[in-house]
């Protein structure tokens, strides 16, 4: 495939088919925060573990000054490094400066951060006011999710903010799929045609 048709999909919801095999994925969807030739990382926003905010800032030492996230669920980002935190957030203003490590996400208004420094800030009551933070991430090396893709694994649609921060979780999938103008009754499991 020559790299002008190359696909794009930072800053894209994937949503998982009725069908994916991976467990890990059964219902989720992931947004992309980076999708090169060399493969793409992702972040599931809709599969809440059973760990809040405060005890996440609890396991490192830092106290959480912001009410409004202590009862925030930690959410399973994917099957990589499920020991790391990283914090997806709204872009900071440019003065609001810059964490350690920070990855700007192509295309959108947001901001990915794997660095403790996020957690410091919020731990003091500043930092974006907008965040969903997750254990782990989800990867794929080189051509693995567009051949995914190609075996109907995936559905994947243009990002939006509100269904990452401001949709119940348990309503991410149906509103992720709407932005498609799908009905999830519609999606079987079964390939083929209708």
């Amino acid at each position: 495939m020559a790299d002008s048709a190359r696909i794009n999909l930072t800053n894209q919801f994937l949503i998982a088919m009725p069908g994916m095999a991976d467990e890990n994925f059964v219902g989720a969807v992931v947004y992309l925060c980076e999708h090169t030739e060399r493969g793409a990382l992702g972040l599931v926003i809709n599969k809440p573990i059973d760990i809040k905010l405060r005890n996440l800032f609890e396991k490192v030492e830092l106290p959480l000054a912001r009410e409004d996230l202590a009862d925030a669920p930690v959410y399973f980002g994917g099957p990589v490094q499920t020991e790391r935190g990283f914090v997806l957030h709204e872009k900071l203003s440019s003065d609001g400066g810059h964490y350690n490590s920070t990855m700007a996400i192509p295309g959108g208004d947001l901001e990915m951060t794997t660095s403790k420094d996020v957690l410091e800030a919020l731990s003091s009551g500043a930092g974006p006011r907008k965040i969903l933070v997750t254990l782990g991430y989800s990867g794929w090396g080189a051509g693995q999710l567009e051949d995914e893709i190609s075996r109907n694994g995936w559905l994947t649609v243009d990002a939006k903010p509100e269904v990452i921060f401001d949709t119940p979780i348990a309503q991410r999938y149906d509103k992720a799929l709407s932005l498609l103008g799908i009905d999830p009754r519609m999606l079987s499991g079964e390939a083929g045609h209708a």
